[in-house]
This record gives C-alpha cells, sequence and structure tokens, in this order.
C-alpha cells in the first residue's frame, strides 16, 4: 500500500516584503512542493507572499490545502479554489488545522504572525508534542537576526543548546526542496 503524498505547511507573511527576493522564493517554493507532489498547506490567503506560494503550487499542478479565520478572510482575500478551502473560527483553530494536516513545516519571510506561527511549532517540538521537522528559508539573510536571537536566548540560560536542533535554516529553495525529501525518506 503506497504511503499518501507529504503535505509541508508554510508559514509566510501576508504581504510581499521590499525585497522581490522574497516573492521570488515563495514562487520557487510553491513551484517545488508541486514538483515533488507534495500538498501545500497553508493560511489559504490570496495576498503576498501567502498567495505567490498558493498560486506557484497550483500552477505547477499541485494540491494546495487552505485554512483561513472568518475575520481575516476580507483583508487575506480569501482563496476559494484551492484543493481543499477551510474556514475556521479563530487563529487558534486555524493553526491547529494547519499543524494536524502537515508533516513539515517551513517558514518563508513574514512578520509578527509568522513569528508566532514558528514560536508555536518550536515549543511545541521543544516539549515533545511532535517531530515534526522545521525549516526556516532565509532569503537574503531574512532569518539572521532571529538565529541571533536564539543563539542570545540559549546564552542567557533560558535554553539549551538542542533548541538549535530542532529547527534548520536553509539558504535557497533548492536546499529546501533537498532538506524536505531527505527528511520524507
Amino acid at each position: 500500500m503506497s504511503q499518501p503524498p507529504r503535505s509541508v505547511c508554510v508559514y509566510c507573511g501576508s504581504r510581499a516584503g521590499v525585497n522581490p527576493a522574497f516573492t521570488d522564493d515563495a514562487q520557487a517554493t510553491g513551484t517545488l512542493i508541486a514538483e515533488h507532489g507534495w500538498r501545500l498547506v497553508y493560511g489559504a490567503g490570496d495576498v503576498g507572499l501567502m498567495g505567490t506560494v498558493a498560486r506557484a503550487t497550483q500552477a505547477a499542478g499541485g494540491a494546495t490545502f487552505g485554512v483561513i479565520p472568518e475575520h481575516l478572510f476580507p483583508r487575506e482575500v480569501g482563496k476559494r479554489d484551492l484543493t481543499t478551502f477551510v474556514v475556521t473560527e479563530n487563529m487558534h483553530e486555524r493553526k491547529k488545522v494547519m499543524f494536524m494536516n502537515s508533516d513539515a513545516i517551513v517558514v518563508l519571510p513574514g512578520g509578527a504572525g509568522s513569528l508566532d506561527e514558528f514560536f508555536e511549532v518550536l515549543t511545541w517540538r521543544q516539549i515533545g508534542l511532535h517531530n515534526k521537522p522545521i525549516f526556516l528559508l532565509n532569503t537574503d539573510g531574512y532569518w539572521e537576526p532571529l538565529g541571533a536571537l536564539i543563539d542570545h536566548v540559549i546564552a542567557q540560560g533560558f535554553a539549551s543548546d538542542s533548541l538549535q536542533g530542532l529547527y534548520r535554516m536553509v539558504a535557497s529553495p533548492v536546499e529546501l526542496a533537498a532538506a524536505l525529501s531527505e527528511a520524507f525518506a
């Protein structure tokens, strides 16, 4: 019996950001997800990097699973033409549904929401609630300050060195594809 396709949860900005490389990497990420036969799980928005990842996945023939809370539907322009489209009551439910329907987590550049999502899954992994791989796509060094913050937290005695081993920073979509393939092997 064959294993169902793997699902990759992508957290990223509902804005495009100022660096065109963010959009380029979001597009490449969506394309590589589809080309590997994986399913995209994401926040169901059709704006910013979220929309870029979803449209790229769709254009490459990939399956999409979007989850959006009622209150963000107008702001994030809920993308209804997804393979699976789920509307939740609130953000907590959104994050739970996204997490439960994924096999790996990828964090592209984004703002407070992306940081919230990253730290939640990182904390859950730290306390043993899951063992799903977590990747930060470090487009043009975007996540370097976050890596420095985590180093600072460890240096100040608020976490052990093992925290660094609970996620992996990758430099490009090509490196991300290789890391995901390795994680799914």
